[in-house]
């Protein structure tokens, strides 16, 4: 279009550099401060009357979602939050050999040029408090698990001081006590939403998925867009096979892509850790991958895509878990051996 306009945006904690192009011109790049008045004046300079301008920026934590957030909602800015890891093969397909702040900013003005412009969709509010909410839990959970390793050590070790062992005990109860305060929270968050509320009842329904977990896992889910299919959900967690062959002679072993939502593939290996214990079906589904001689984690990693094919289909036909809808039981089937082996 003869109107349309192209910007990159580089994200900083404190500093905003944008690099525009109107028409063929690209404009020298220009700095604004990090903050709310900062948003204002970069979306008054990107804003032209007449004009569509087209701004990308990386998706790299929260430094950049007022912004993104705010050029939203304005007239005459469409906004991509670009995949980091799609910015960098881009730039390594340019041949870009260095990495500095304003090399970032035009290679991500070329990137919102050259490449399917993809605008954001912004997740609402209540979702996006529920998922800062899950995504605390989880790391206080870390620190918590690390303090307690801690005590077991300081507890073995009898010559160090008995006050490192009170510290320590001090500051488990202290993460536990944040940890049900914050679930207090998310649990009265998802009360207040109908559809949280449906979806977190269905998740708690299906075996593996407790209270905790079931909050994870819906905090991620209703970050993605709602017009992904189930396949789109299996890519945005990550646990899509990523296939590696090339003639006859180089074929790697498949593995996952890992490329996609971290926490939402922690979030569901637990489940599906205790799912292959307790509930038949994928108990029985797990046992027949390993009979087909897959590798126990491979065939955990398949269990784990199974489930999120369960819960798509839970969330989109409003139904309880029905393991009989996932593999058919076969009361003849084996114990399983169990598979220990961290994925996320």
């Amino acid at each position: 279009m003869d109107n349309q306009d192209y910007a990159g945006i580089e994200v900083s904690k404190d500093e905003l550099l944008v690099a525009l192009r109107r028409g063929e011109q690209t404009l020298p790049l220009k700095s604004f401060p990090n903050t709310p008045p900062g948003h204002r004046d970069l979306a008054r300079y990107l804003a032209r009357k007449g004009r569509v301008v087209r701004a990308c920026l990386e998706s790299t934590g929260v430094y950049g979602l007022d912004l993104a957030l705010l050029l939203h909602k304005r007239a005459g800015v469409e906004v991509m939050v670009a995949n980091p890891r799609a910015v960098r093969h881009f730039a390594q397909a340019l041949m870009q050999r260095s990495k500095t702040d304003p090399l970032d900013t035009l290679m991500l003005l070329e990137f919102a040029a050259r490449m399917p412009f993809r605008s954001w969709q912004p997740p609402s509010s209540p979702a996006l408090h529920l998922c800062a909410l899950a995504r605390r839990i989880e790391a206080i959970k870390d620190l918590c698990a690390a303090e307690q390793n801690r005590l077991h050590a300081a507890s073995v070790a009898q010559a160090l001081p008995a006050v490192v062992r009170q510290d320590l005990r001090r500051s488990i109860a202290f993460h536990e006590r944040a940890l049900a305060r914050l679930t207090t929270q998310a649990r009265k968050l998802i009360a207040a939403d109908p559809l949280f509320q449906e979806r977190f009842d269905y998740l708690d329904s299906a075996p593996g998925i407790a209270s905790t977990s079931a909050i994870a896992i819906l905090a991620e889910l209703t970050m993605l867009s709602p017009d992904l299919d189930v396949r789109q959900w299996v890519a945005a967690a990550g646990i899509d096979p990523r296939e590696y062959s090339s003639g006859s002679s180089v074929h790697k072993k498949t593995r996952i892509s890992k490329a996609g939502n971290r926490h939402l593939r922690r979030a569901l290996y637990m489940p599906a850790l205790v799912a292959v214990r307790h509930d038949l079906h994928l108990r029985a589904f797990y046992q027949h991958l390993l009979a087909k001689g897959k590798a126990k984690l491979q065939a955990l990693v398949a269990v784990m895509r199974k489930l999120l094919h369960a819960i798509f289909g839970m969330f989109k036909h409003h139904q309880p878990y029905d393991g009989s809808k996932i593999y058919r039981f076969q009361p003849q089937d084996p114990q399983p051996v169990l598979c220990t082996t961290e994925v996320a």
